[in-house]
């Protein structure tokens, strides 16, 4: 879905600073505020901007540790490993993928035993392979918006 000039300035400022006025967005739009008002709610109706949300750091939670895990569930365990991972808070992130693994989740834990104790709960459902991560180069972001 391509995004006009106007609509793409919106979208880029609010990926910067999701609490931006309305004055504001409209003054770096090139737009009057209600203007930009009735592009935002476009912009949610077509599915575009699916929300606006706080960023939060879990290491300011007490969450030290961040695990990547690649889960394969066991023969006819697809659906109780994906409700289990629904069902475990300290699971931030996971995508359904295609290849060797169903899964790949991310985890937020205090520690290395948190961590094990989570994964013995679907120890006998899946099988899964784990990496700490040690940085994070470059954060969840947008792809490059397509105007035109």
């Amino acid at each position: 879905m391509k995004l006009d000039d106007a609509d793409a300035k919106i979208v880029e400022a609010l990926i910067r600073d999701g609490r931006m006025s309305l004055k504001d967005l409209a003054a770096q739009a090139g737009l009057s505020s209600p203007g930009v008002s009735e592009r935002i709610r476009r912009l949610q109706e077509r599915g575009v901007i699916r929300g606006f949300t706080a960023e939060i750091d879990p290491k300011a939670l007490g969450y030290s540790l961040q695990a990547i895990v690649r889960i394969r569930p066991l023969p006819g365990k697809l659906h109780i490993v994906r409700q289990l991972i629904q069902e475990i808070p300290e699971f931030c992130e996971c995508d359904k993928v295609t290849g060797d693994d169903c899964f790949i989740a991310r985890l937020a834990v205090p520690s290395i035993e948190q961590l094990d104790d989570i994964l013995d709960v679907i120890a006998d459902k899946a099988e899964t392979s784990t990496s700490i991560v040690k940085s994070q180069p470059i954060r969840r972001r947008p792809p490059p918006l397509v105007t035109g």
